[in-house]
């Protein structure tokens, strides 16, 4: 079965862990959102390609989002030197990040280059940058206009959040192998990331919505919501800006004309559903959820495309 997610932070990593150990790793692609990437330390950073290829690599550390066992040698130095560590990378993420930056400034794209990291990583699945154009998620709160990383590190993600916007986006396209990768796929899902800044940017983009639309596999969301609420980061505040309530049926809207069917805790009316229990605790949660989505998925069958 060829299996391809869609995919920001930690929520989709997680069942991208999960799919990759049901499907194998010829048959997974996870296609990342790039909206969050910045430059810094003159390196580029890519937070989620590179937090979705640690949960690959079974590498990933306690918090979440680095490389488990990482020293802080170079933010040691970079803080003594009086210099301004507010975006934390551990020596093994920034030598992750030098390999991607090194590939860029010899003209590879993006595609290539993070494929450089996940090999680097030993990991075999397919970790496609959402694009190789630059998109980048910004975000208006309390009358500033910041980067993404900014708002979310530097200012702790205080709100109200009064505008999002993912520069950018309107002019960048799917790459070949993200636009492949949908229209090859047995399985499309949709993973239980952040709807507006995780899977939001790569809707974005332009054509990404007709293709989706124009797929023969079906195209399964799996709800970020547990028990009606957010289990990590700003997703609430996000949702919360956007109108977006905080159960499964409030994603119908974000996703509208792309589902097939969702995957929630909860009931969803208006639309074939699975409802299980999408906590992923552990391994065997994360196996188990991937396991059910996909025979959900599978049993939907395919589908005739949209139109136009």
């Amino acid at each position: 079965m060829r299996v391809t997610l869609l995919s920001g932070g930690t929520g989709g990593a997680k069942l991208a862990r999960g799919l990759l150990d049901v499907t194998g790793a010829a048959g997974l692609t996870v296609i990342a959102n790039t909206g969050d990437d910045t430059e810094i330390y003159g390196v580029h950073v890519s937070p989620d390609p590179d937090l979705i290829t640690y949960w690959l690599a079974d590498a990933i550390d306690e918090r979440g989002y680095g490389i488990r066992g990482d020293s802080w040698e170079v933010m040691s130095a970079l803080e003594a030197a009086g210099r301004p560590v507010w975006f934390r990378l551990g020596d093994r993420d920034l030598a992750m990040c030098l390999i991607r930056t090194e590939l860029l400034g010899a003209g590879e794209r993006l595609t290539d280059a993070h494929a450089a990291v996940v090999r680097a990583m030993g990991v075999e699945a397919r970790v496609l940058p959402m694009t190789d154009e630059p998109v980048r998620t910004r975000v208006t709160a309390r009358g500033r206009a910041l980067p993404f990383q900014e708002f979310m590190v530097a200012e702790r993600a205080v709100g109200p959040i009064e505008n999002v916007e993912f520069a950018g986006a309107e002019a960048a396209r799917p790459t070949a192998e993200v636009l492949a990768a949908i229209a090859t796929a047995d399985v499309i899902v949709i993973g239980p990331s952040n709807p507006v800044v995780s899977i939001g940017p790569i809707l974005a983009l332009a054509g990404m919505r007709e293709a989706l639309a124009a797929a023969r596999a079906p195209v399964v969301a799996v709800s970020p919501f547990v028990g009606g609420a957010v289990l990590k980061g700003p997703t609430a505040l996000f949702c919360e800006h956007a109108g977006i309530e905080l159960r499964a049926g409030g994603l119908l809207d974000a996703y509208e004309g792309l589902l097939d069917g969702m995957v929630a805790d909860e009931p969803v009316a208006g639309l074939a559903s699975l409802e299980v229990d999408t906590l992923m605790a552990s391994p065997e949660a994360r196996r188990s959820l991937a396991t059910m989505t996909l025979e959900f998925a599978a049993s939907l069958g395919r589908r005739r495309p949209t139109s136009g």
